[in-house]
């Protein structure tokens, strides 16, 4: 929004001013006396922390894991079920919205670390509107990920032209049949995450806009292999 949007005779001034706000996330500690990651997705548009959850229980695994799904700050009603869903930001004042939730990211993983343990590797997840969450959070020095997923969106253009940018080993989703991400999306991502060094793992499965059990499976078999050191 333009500081002036009417003429010098009578202007309209735009400011902005700073609150707190409650942001909201679920946590499900390990049930199998396991440690393997701490998992934190972050779900997409139009859905909610519980929806995202979900799917993190459907990776083989899972129960030795901390899995955690973040809920995004700006939430609204689905018209037609009245159900409570949210969004991460929008075009409007998108710079200060990319530092908030950057910062809220920081401030959930450092109340997590007083009950995880410190060494317990950090993935990072992300599908649809939260793949752009799930790359940008890469960039804390707080806490670095060790491994990242992201399904169904691309990758945030802005992010490539950084010289702070250093990716954890990427597992790349994609339903064969998704119409949001088409596949020709899908390899300028492969090709310009391979350019600037990241370590992908390519993953296509039958599908559509979705996480299903087979990228699940997918994602337990990646898991595997970083913790392998593969």
């Amino acid at each position: 929004m333009n500081e002036k949007s009417h003429d010098e005779t009578n202007p309209i001034l735009h400011r902005s001013v700073e609150v707190p706000i409650a942001g909201h996330y679920l946590v499900r500690p390990p049930i199998d006396g396991g440690d393997r990651a701490m998992i934190l997705g972050f779900h997409g548009y139009a859905e909610n922390a519980e929806t995202h959850l979900e799917r993190l229980l459907m990776i083989p695994g899972a129960e030795k894991d901390w899995l955690v799904s973040v809920q995004a700050l700006h939430p609204f009603y689905r018209r037609r079920t009245g159900e409570v869903v949210a969004s991460w930001m929008t075009k409007f004042h998108r710079e200060e919205s990319i530092r908030e939730n950057r910062e809220y990211v920081d401030r959930v993983l450092d109340r997590l670390r007083k009950d995880a343990p410190k060494e317990t590797p950090l993935v990072l997840t992300g599908f649809s509107q939260g793949v752009a969450m799930a790359y940008r959070a890469c960039l804390s020095e707080r806490h670095p990920p060790a491994a990242l997923i992201v399904l169904g969106a691309d990758f945030p253009p802005d992010l490539a032209e950084r010289s702070d940018l250093n990716l954890p080993p990427i597992l790349l989703g994609r339903g064969n049949g998704d119409k949001l991400y088409p596949s020709e999306q899908f390899q300028k991502d492969l090709k310009t995450l391979e350019a600037i060094g990241a370590n992908v793992t390519p993953c296509e499965f039958a599908g559509g806009h979705e996480w299903n059990k087979e990228f699940a499976e997918g994602v337990g078999d990646f898991l595997h292999g970083t913790n392998n050191g593969n």
